[in-house]
């Protein structure tokens, strides 16, 4: 073999680019089948960092480069000129190594909007079912809810009384109460639900690729990174990779699935000429297929992070602030399995509407019992929460585009916060609505005072101002595949590029809109639908 030609790997039926929350359920569906061929790349390494397991343990997995790929959004106007670092997981299973663990479906509004923009299959009656079957929900089945398959879902192991209080002060606020945000109509205030297993993060690697491992048919490599689709004409045939910082090649018979999220498979598009031409052509990248919206309809979940002081009661601030506090906590979670250690990032929940005049909640709180300047930062000295809320369906549209013909350089990242007068007010309305919140008598009694954003910001413009000084993302990228039959559509209802064969995307870049709550979960659904659709369109495997 010449030395410039790259090491052939084989020849799969099957080839998956990213093991991710998608990328797993999909090499465990795919290979159940033991004719066919699997092969999965992972950019990242493996997922046996000890802090992956234990739920706090996203503090020192964010921003870490063993298990995060450091992005960063560009300058963003409507964040008053900030930046903003964007967490990727770069590890096997994706951000589901290193998130929030929050169950949530979203809306069925949300899904039968995109059967309404034309693709077929995609409405809540339809995706319902794929929710159940990898479900595996600790109160057991019901007509909603799957129980015994590999997506755990279980209530928190901890408890505290500020966020009982913030609780019962949106019952006060007219917010009615909800034990379970995945019945189709999230509206409400309550706890969320994890995926978790007795206090251990349960990842889409443990809970799918794992126990796929032992099949002979599936192949896993990791710190694979894709440099290009392989293409004949406009047929993808494979891929090529550095492993080992050894140029490889994989061969795929029936298809190349791209499953590197919402950020990576726009940009393994674009490297391979699949795109906008004018971009393409920015960086001399030969055009396979101009294909407009390749990287655009960029959309995210901004939350804007409203801290208010707190007193007569104990935040995380103080627990965590002392050597004894902390050994306690570690104590805490050794013995049971709960406490701060077993928590994710966001206890207590509140889906609400900005405006009463529409027919679903727009708004969803992330509540927490701690408060710091920025994600990475010391928590504050002072007893605080963090009432986060964010809007659920931003107007504002961004991209993703690469940022050189270098597979290893981060692409450009612009997902145009507030850029819309629609998001502009309802920032501001939510704002106001966390202070109505804060003033009902529930909380009365432990003083609360706005830290941020501050009471002397009052009017429609100050408050939006200020939204964009403490908004951040809350890690929720979709949509730069979308799903449609439109020009700027990049898949259709089956997941296949438009124009190309032999390729299809699976992860939450397909999203036409984002969904009504944390995104996680709605990829996971994507995957075991998007398996389904592979496997009944299968072709017989050439041996």
């Amino acid at each position: 073999m010449a030395a410039s030609e790259p090491q052939s790997v084989g020849t799969f039926d099957y080839i998956i680019i990213g093991a991710g929350s998608a990328g797993c359920v999909l090499a465990n569906r795919l290979s159940d089948d033991p004719a066919n061929r699997v092969l999965l790349l992972e950019a990242g390494g493996k997922d046996n960092y000890i802090w992956v397991k234990i739920p706090v343990g996203y503090l020192y997995c964010i921003g870490n480069p063993r298990t995060d790929w450091m992005m960063k959004t560009e300058a963003e106007a409507g964040l008053n000129g900030r930046s903003l670092v964007y967490p990727r997981g770069r590890i096997l299973g994706g951000c589901s190594s290193i998130n929030g663990m929050i169950y949530m479906r979203g809306q069925a509004r949300d899904y039968d909007h995109w059967r309404q923009l034309g693709n077929t299959g995609w409405g809540w009656d339809d995706v319902l079912p794929y929710f159940m079957r990898s479900e595996d929900n600790a109160t057991g089945a019901d007509d909603l809810h799957g129980e015994g398959g590999e997506w755990r879902v279980e209530s928190q192991r901890l408890s505290w009384e500020i966020l009982d209080a913030f609780h019962d002060a949106c019952l006060s606020a007219g917010i009615p109460a909800s034990d379970d945000f995945n019945r189709g109509n999230n509206e409400g205030v309550g706890y969320f639900k994890v995926n978790q297993r007795r206090g251990v993060r349960w990842s889409s690697a443990t809970a799918f690729l794992k126990p796929a491992l032992k099949r002979r048919n599936l192949k896993v490599l990791t710190n694979a990174q894709v440099d290009s689709l392989k293409m004949d004409g406009r047929r993808v045939t494979g891929v090529l990779f550095r492993h080992g910082n050894v140029l490889k090649s994989a061969t795929a018979e029936a298809d190349t699935i791209l499953s590197a999220g919402a950020i990576g498979s726009p940009q393994i598009m674009q490297l391979s000429g699949i795109g906008p031409a004018a971009l393409l052509g920015q960086h001399g990248i030969t055009v396979r297929h101009d294909l407009p919206g390749v990287g655009g309809n960029l959309q995210d979940h901004l939350q804007i992070r409203a801290i208010y002081k707190v007193g007569n009661t104990v935040t995380l601030n103080e627990r965590a602030r002392s050597l004894f506090g902390r050994a306690r906590i570690a104590l805490e979670y050794a013995l049971r399995r709960s406490g701060p250690m077993s928590m994710a990032p966001s206890q207590l929940g509140v889906f609400t509407k900005s405006d009463e005049a529409l027919d679903t909640p727009d708004l969803q709180y992330h509540v927490q019992p701690l408060s710091l300047d920025a994600f990475g930062q010391p928590l504050h000295e002072f007893p605080a929460i963090t009432a986060s809320v964010c809007n659920l369906r931003p107007q504002s549209r961004g991209s993703v585009t690469i940022r050189s013909t270098d597979p290893g350089d981060k692409p450009l990242i612009r997902p145009n916060y507030l850029s819309t007068p629609g998001d502009r007010m309802v920032a501001a309305n939510s704002l106001r609505l966390t202070r109505r919140i804060m003033a009902q008598a529930p909380l009365a009694p432990f003083t609360p005072q706005e830290y941020l954003p501050g009471i002397e910001f009052e009017s429609d413009e100050d408050l939006a101002k200020k939204a964009g000084d403490i908004g951040t993302t809350i890690f929720h990228p979709v949509g730069t595949a979308r799903m449609g039959s439109d020009a700027d559509a990049v898949v259709d209802d089956q997941l296949h590029v438009h124009g190309i064969d032999g390729l299809r995307v699976v992860d939450a870049s397909i999203m036409p809109t984002i969904t009504s709550g944390n995104t996680n979960s709605p990829t996971v659904m994507i995957a075991e639908k998007g398996a389904d659709m592979i496997l009944k369109q299968a072709r017989s495997p050439r041996r």
